[in-house]
């Protein structure tokens, strides 16, 4: 890593006079946390934050700071980098947190590599393929009349040159939001990427890409977007621009303090890679994510419960997961009761026969029971199932996974 990466690993300490860490950067993290009640990223300590759960990048000016995941005593801080990765790109549609602003650093085999390089490529995509053309109402003062003339205008703008017309017609060109979104996001990689690799291929594509206007963007102009059989293939590339331009905000007074954090939660990303992984390799069974089921409810208020993982192997032979990112580890004195009591309920609920805490690690599974107090507890089940972290082939990780649970 360059002289200003830091890397950490989630719930370790970042102190002053620590690595690259100076007062600065202390300044511009606290101004980032604010006076937020509730704030996921990182606690403000004396003279230094504290992560939380969630792993990722942020960066302060040019200083990027690397959070990794862990679930052992391992701190090799490469094959952890591996592991987040590899999650990351099996997950791929996982919903991503980045509610602020930075200049960003591609390096390779890093976090950050995952998403801009993603980027450069699908436009490269497209650029190869040919961009879409779409039909786009605009105005103007011509020389011919072709349109619809807007009387108003025309007599405003031509009193003196009759011989113009101003008026609303259409066209058939590149220039529509998809590419003006790209080209925005271009621009944006331009002056906040510090990758002299990346670089070139930001500066080829600026060139042979047509020069849209400046827009404004924001959660409702994605949320407009409609595809089409032509403008499908634009999709993942627009999904990376709405995460970097919705959550970019230039510091105003220079850029130097500008600060983007690109963070996960590992709870919810272990979930996911969970569900992904069996998806993917338990063909014959009906797995869900995230079911709902009614729990509680008064006059105006009512309670779901719902369960990371229901595997339903056939009519009367369900399995629901709860998945824990917890360094366990095989030592049932550190098992919360409330994770415990969440899998009972779960088990009641969806009149399951078997429920699983499923943990990272290395720890041998163990087999329990929950004490039978009625017909309806009779025989029910609730294991702790350990899975060891690879960072070989993720599909060959996956598939290990499945087969825990097949």
């Amino acid at each position: 890593m360059k002289n200003n990466h830091i890397t950490k690993f989630e719930h370790q300490y970042l102190k002053l006079g620590d690595e690259k860490f100076t007062e600065k950067i202390y300044k511009s993290l606290e101004k980032f946390r604010g006076d937020k009640e509730s704030f996921p990223y990182y606690s403000l300590v004396h003279k230094g934050v504290k992560f939380n759960s969630y792993v990722g990048v942020i960066q302060v000016g040019k200083t990027i700071i690397e959070i990794l995941p862990k679930a052992d005593k391992n701190s090799d801080e490469n094959r952890w980098r591996k592991i987040l990765i590899g999650m990351l790109r099996a997950v791929h549609n996982f919903e991503i947190k980045a509610p602020t602003q930075s200049s960003l650093k591609i390096k390779p085999n890093s976090i950050l590599e995952l998403y801009f390089e993603m980027f450069v490529k699908e436009v490269e995509y497209l650029l190869h393929t040919g961009l879409s053309k779409r039909y786009r109402k605009t105005e103007g003062n011509l020389n011919a009349l072709k349109g619809r003339l807007l009387f108003q205008k025309n007599i405003q703008k031509n009193l003196i040159h009759k011989e113009k017309f101003f008026v609303n017609y259409t066209t058939y060109d590149k220039e529509h939001i998809l590419h003006k979104i790209l080209y925005k996001t271009l621009k944006l990689l331009q002056s906040i990427n510090t990758s002299s690799a990346l670089q070139s291929r930001i500066c080829t594509l600026l060139l042979d890409f047509p020069e849209m206007p400046n827009i404004k963007t924001t959660k409702n102009t994605f949320n407009k977007i409609t595809y089409s059989r032509k403008t499908e293939a634009y999709r993942n590339s627009i999904n990376i621009a709405k995460m970097i331009l919705l959550n970019y905000h230039p510091d105003i007074q220079g850029g130097s303090n500008s600060v983007l954090a690109l963070m996960f939660d590992m709870n919810k990303l272990w979930e996911k890679f969970v569900y992904i992984s069996l998806k993917r390799n338990l063909k014959n069974y009906e797995i869900n994510e995230q079911v709902k089921r009614p729990f509680w409810s008064c006059e105006s208020k009512s309670k779901k419960i719902i369960p990371d993982i229901v595997i339903n192997k056939n009519k009367d032979n369900c399995i629901v997961l709860d998945a824990k990112w917890k360094i366990l580890d095989g030592n049932v004195k550190d098992l919360s009761d409330g994770d415990l009591k969440q899998a009972f309920v779960y088990s009641v609920y969806f009149k399951a026969q078997k429920v699983a805490l499923v943990y990272p690690g290395d720890g041998e599974n163990i087999k329990g029971k929950f004490e039978k107090f009625s017909s309806e507890t009779e025989n029910k089940t609730c294991d702790l199932v350990f899975i060891p972290v690879r960072d070989n082939d993720m599909k060959v990780w996956q598939g290990e996974i499945a087969s825990l649970f097949d």
